[in-house]
């Protein structure tokens, strides 16, 4: 089993590293949550992501949500193509977070 990790790149930009997947996101994962009151503008790369499923998803829209409540302004670059078929297939619209 892997895990992931989040790596703080410089001011306002994070890389995920790592399987996002039912099998290693845990109650730890909750922690992951305090990088989102870091900054104002937080953009998370996910190009080092091997591999992910619904539980991914879910954690993205996760950090979403908690980055509303911290009034942040998260967007996520590089992101997996089986995170966005399955927002497409879950009727969430994840394309007003995504970047170049």
């Amino acid at each position: 089993m892997s895990s992931f990790n989040i790596v703080k790149q410089k001011e306002g930009h994070f890389v995920v590293e790592g399987e996002l997947t039912f099998f290693n996101l845990n109650k730890k994962t909750i922690a992951s949550f305090d990088f989102l009151k870091s900054e104002q503008k937080i953009c998370i790369d996910l190009q080092k992501i091997t591999i992910a499923d619904s539980a991914g998803l879910a954690l993205l829209i996760e950090w979403i949500k908690h980055s509303k409540y911290y009034a942040t302004e998260l967007t996520f670059k590089n992101v997996p193509l089986q995170l966005i078929t399955l927002s497409k297939l879950g009727g969430f619209d994840l394309n007003q977070y995504l970047i170049s």
